[in-house]
């Protein structure tokens, strides 16, 4: 391809937050439930470009000839393949294409085609618009798309905070996640979270990397998913469980997971859990093994799986290093490479002094006088 850089690029990423910042210089985005995906055109050659690096054009043929219509003759630009069901914006249909028969994907491309939802321009022409500010790199979208069609879309962008947080509560109906905050003068940085997502609830991408039987016994049903995020220094942490699933789908996940199984000991991160206990736990990484500390008798044996599959999962919050209840499994996400499923993914809660909470005093005044002013 003659453009001014080839594939593959690491798209921009995100980190969560519980609310859109404020001030200026904020552009927003209703954030869409789709497969993340960068598009490269050189003339007749269209390339589809997953989250993970990996090409899309043979899960996703019905919208290469709309992007070629709209699409200016050489380009890059970032967006989201979505598909739209009845009930708005269908994540599962998405799934369903991740399939190995051309005749599958073909059927369904039929039945439920997919959209493309463009929100950046990285390249036009000879130029690498990648250092340009946010803020022309959207005019200049927005100037080049030739038309919005149903198969290939413009995503709504706006730098009003109250109209973005309308669009959070509206728009959650239509099956959007969420919304998006991005600085209007910030270039585009490839693999960096540097923008910010604000979702209805918190989620994660985590690493599935063993399972424990049900209480029925071994063979019978899956108990629980053991769930796993990498720190900086690539160490996968064991961060708590996703448990909360019918008898039909344990029964389905037994099936599921075994080809996982094969070999799964050999080279894991957490083979050696038993023996190194005591050393984990003193240099701080958590273990799927160690004995519970609320039922001593609880069975806490597990199986390992060949760490190779992601799975998004909801939770309330965090203790430390772990999550604090049980998290609860939302769906696989085959678009997620396991690298990707890191700790700074998460929402992170600013920082409170300890002495606030507990309402500290100045040496010397008053009971209940604080240093503000009673």
């Amino acid at each position: 391809m003659r453009l001014p850089f080839a594939p593959p690029l690491a798209p921009m990423l995100s980190s969560a937050a519980d609310a859109l910042p404020g001030g200026d210089g904020w552009q927003f985005e209703p954030k869409w439930d789709g497969f993340r995906t960068l598009v490269f055109r050189d003339g007749a050659e269209i390339l589809l470009q997953s989250r993970d690096e990996k090409p899309m054009n043979r899960y996703f043929p019905e919208v290469i000839a709309p992007l070629a219509a709209t699409l200016p003759e050489r380009s890059v630009v970032d967006g989201e393949i979505v598909i739209v069901g009845a009930h708005g914006l269908d994540f599962e249909a998405l799934l369903l294409r991740i399939h190995p028969a051309a005749s599958r994907v073909k059927l369904l491309a039929e039945q439920s085609p997919a959209s493309f939802v463009v929100w950046d321009l990285l390249a036009l022409g000879d130029e690498d618009l990648r250092e340009a500010p946010l803020a022309v790199r959207r005019e200049r979208l927005e100037r080049v798309l030739r038309g919005d069609t149903p198969a290939v879309r413009l995503s709504p962008a706006t730098r009003d905070r109250a109209l973005a947080e309308d669009w959070f509560r509206r728009f959650e109906g239509a099956g959007l996640d969420g919304v998006m905050a991005k600085r209007l003068d910030e270039p585009y940085r490839p693999g960096e979270r540097t923008m910010i997502k604000v979702k209805h609830q918190r989620t994660a991408d985590c690493v599935v990397a063993g399972f424990r039987w049900h209480k029925k016994g071994p063979g019978t049903m899956i108990g629980s998913l053991l769930l796993g995020l990498y720190d900086d220094e690539h160490t996968l942490h064991h961060v708590g469980v996703a448990a909360a699933f019918s008898n039909e789908v344990r029964k389905q996940l037994v099936t599921e997971l075994a080809p996982l199984r094969t070999n799964a000991l050999a080279g894991h991160p957490w083979r050696d859990w038993a023996e190194a206990e005591a050393e984990a736990s003193a240099a701080g990484q958590r273990m799927p093994g160690a004995t519970s500390r609320w039922n001593r008798g609880k069975d806490l044996s597990w199986e390992p799986l060949r760490p190779e599959r992601v799975c998004e999962v909801a939770y309330d919050h965090m203790q430390g290093t772990r999550f604090r209840h049980a998290a609860q499994f939302l769906r696989w996400r085959p678009d997620k490479r396991p690298d990707d499923c890191v700790y700074d993914q998460l929402e992170v809660t600013p920082a409170y002094e300890l002495e606030r909470v507990f309402g500290a005093r100045d040496p010397g005044r008053p009971r209940g006088e604080s240093r503000h002013g009673s």
